[in-house]
């Protein structure tokens, strides 16, 4: 149950939820925000699931859901009273009923938003019969029928087009492309058609090149025919030599063989066959079908991009990283019986690959047996075209060359020795097969030994496993009472905590609140005793302390400010009524100074100058005589 909370939890956390929950906060909700979070996760299934649940009537919820989940087949575990039991907890919002459905809807939601998708449109709408005895409502019907094949057909299109690996970009420049070559198609055969036009009979000539065209046809199609008919009586010839070869071989192997012979070469047959059938035949198998698999795989995801092959192989070198590290464990434990067994397995293994080894040699040496004399007949089945069934030998190479079929005796050469060959593979074969069979017998003494040395050790390792599990069985109750005493003092924890920072809140508002009040107190202390030592110089009969009351010194500096304002008032008054003289007398002054000025630009200019005119100068005034 943790483990489905977990995953549950992580994958609300994510796109496009962004719950920000936690265990405890998750395991805390309330029923109606349990049924929330499942209508929120429906809803990313199928959009029309969009509904705030309180809004909405408990009975219309639970059958909306049901109907959209029996839809997406999802199948409540157990039988009929769970199925009522189902129910109803999804009315409460119970978690036993709602986090089974939260996890499977989490673990394949793509899938299920395709199959909600696709639901839409190919859930059948199931008509009364009666109403199918109309034949407006029949007619609908069956285009609605189909519509719905139609539709099967276009989505299987385009979900190969998606995995096909073909972009947009490719097919439009296609199309493009064809277009504008069917284009000049048809502009040439318009030129073309007015080309003929002016030819005569041109429409008996279009006839008879249209049954050209036509009988050209029908020869490829006779042509490729035959060479059909070819092929197969070529495969049919083949087989036919094949099995003729098969039956001259058991003949000859019947007429010189004895009981004893023959016996033993079908028991070694039969134990190679054994051997390739049971052994070598299903390791191949499984290899490839792991291949086709693997390629199937690739196959059908998308293209990969640089960034795709990165990340393969961050991950690749980490995985490499982890095995190394169980290997480093697994050589640091250096158990004693494992390392017994291990060197039986290694011998195991040596023998293995050596029998496979001498399997694939014997599988070589009978193909290319089998291939000699596949040459062999076809040799002798040219002899016998060109002269019957008589060999040639010797000193007949003359007629060999006259007749057409040269190396012929070389090929007769090669058939017995290819028979040598044969005999030699058998015998080698029959050796090796001694060879195995005595190696097993002498591993299978050597395993039952080691087995009879074992027997204690692995009885004590019997005990000591029945006493791991019984271990490990209470370890894993221990855990489990663990988590949930865990689970239990975590919300506990987390209820406590948010009780102490509420307090420490509070009691640091109090504190500051003390701290203000101890200054308030302070303040008014001081101003307190300022105020008593005020009445004290107010009432005293010393001058001198009189003196240094607040009243007295306010009182000498107001009078003292006032005898200051006086002062400035008269000041004031004597600045009003001098002010007229002055400013007469300071405009006076300004004329003065410009004409002092004057006067100054006046002799400056005579000094430069020549002698225009003559300044006299009589009664303190200047004249100007020109």
């Amino acid at each position: 149950m943790s483990d489905q909370i977990k995953f549950i939890v992580d994958n609300l956390n994510k796109e496009p939820f962004r719950k920000n929950y936690n265990l405890i906060t998750f395991d805390s909700l309330e029923p109606m925000q349990l049924l929330q979070v499942l209508n929120d996760v429906l809803a990313e299934i199928d959009p029309k699931q969009v509904v705030d649940i309180r809004e909405e009537m408990p009975e219309q919820t639970a059958k909306r859901m049901l109907s959209l989940l029996g839809i997406l087949k999802y199948k409540p575990p157990g039988n009929a009273t769970d199925m009522s039991t189902f129910r109803q907890g999804l009315v409460i919002g119970s978690k036993p009923v709602i986090y089974p459905v939260l996890h499977w809807l989490l673990q394949r939601t793509n899938e299920l938003k395709k199959r909600a998708y696709l639901a839409r449109f190919l859930i059948k709408l199931e008509v009364p019969s009666e109403f199918l005895q109309d034949e407006t409502v029949a007619d609908t019907n069956k285009q609605y029928e189909e519509l719905m094949e139609a539709f099967k057909t276009l989505h299987k299109e385009c979900e190969q087009l998606k995995t096909s690996g073909f972009s947009t970009a490719e097919i439009r420049r296609d199309i493009s492309a064809m277009e504008e070559e069917k284009d000049q198609l048809i502009k040439r055969v318009e030129r073309l058609k007015k080309r003929v036009e002016t030819v005569q009979n041109h429409q008996r000539m279009l006839k008879i090149a249209r049954q050209l065209r036509v009988e050209k046809e029908r020869e490829e199609f006779l042509v490729q025919q035959k060479q059909e008919q070819k092929n197969q009586l070529f495969h049919a010839v083949q087989r036919l030599q094949r099995i003729q070869n098969q039956l001259k071989s058991m003949r000859h192997a019947a007429a010189d063989a004895k009981p004893e012979s023959l016996m033993k070469r079908l028991e070694e047959e039969i134990k190679f066959n054994s051997y390739m059938v049971t052994e070598k035949f299903p390791k191949e198998l499984e290899s490839k079908k792991k291949e086709l698999h693997f390629l199937q795989k690739v196959v059908s995801e998308p293209a990969m991009g640089h960034s795709d092959l990165l990340e393969l192989e961050s991950k690749i070198n980490e995985i490499n990283t982890e095995i190394n590290q169980l290997i480093e464990k697994k050589m640091m434990r250096n158990e004693p019986i494992e390392g017994k067994l291990s060197l039986y397995r290694q011998q195991a293994s040596i023998i293995s690959r050596k029998k496979e080894a001498k399997a694939e040699e014997l599988q070589e040496a009978k193909e290319k047996l089998a291939n000699l004399e596949r040459e062999v007949s076809v040799k002798t089945n040219q002899t016998r075209e060109f002269d019957g069934t008589e060999v040639l030998k010797g000193d007949d190479q003359t007629i060999e060359d006259k007749k057409g079929i040269s190396g012929y005796s070389y090929t007769q050469e090669e058939l017995e020795r290819v028979s040598a060959l044969k005999t030699e593979v058998d015998e080698m074969k029959g050796r090796t097969l001694d060879d195995m069979s005595e190696m097993v017998k002498k591993l299978n003494s050597l395993v039952s030994e080691k087995k009879s040395a074992l027997a204690p050790v692995i009885k004590e390792l019997r005990q000591l496993r029945q006493k791991c599990q019984e271990l490990t069985q209470e370890c894993d109750e221990k855990k489990s009472q663990y988590d949930s005493c865990a689970a239990g003092l975590e919300s506990n924890r987390s209820k406590l905590e948010q009780e102490v920072r509420g307090l420490r809140e509070e009691c640091l508002q109090e504190e500051s609140r003390y701290h203000y009040t101890n200054c308030m107190i302070k303040n008014l202390e001081i101003q307190l005793r300022r105020a008593t030592d005020e009445m004290k110089a107010y009432v005293s009969s010393d001058q001198q302390e009189k003196r240094k009351a607040i009243r007295e010194q306010y009182t000498k500096n107001i009078a003292e400010q006032e005898t200051l304002g006086k002062k400035l008032r008269e000041k004031q008054k004597a600045v009003r009524e001098s002010h007229g003289p002055n400013m007469k007398q300071a405009k006076m002054w300004r004329d003065f100074e410009q004409l002092m000025e004057c006067k100054k630009q006046c002799f400056l200019k005579q000094q430069s100058q020549t002698s225009i005119g003559q300044v006299i100068q009589e009664g303190g005034e200047d004249r100007l005589i020109l």
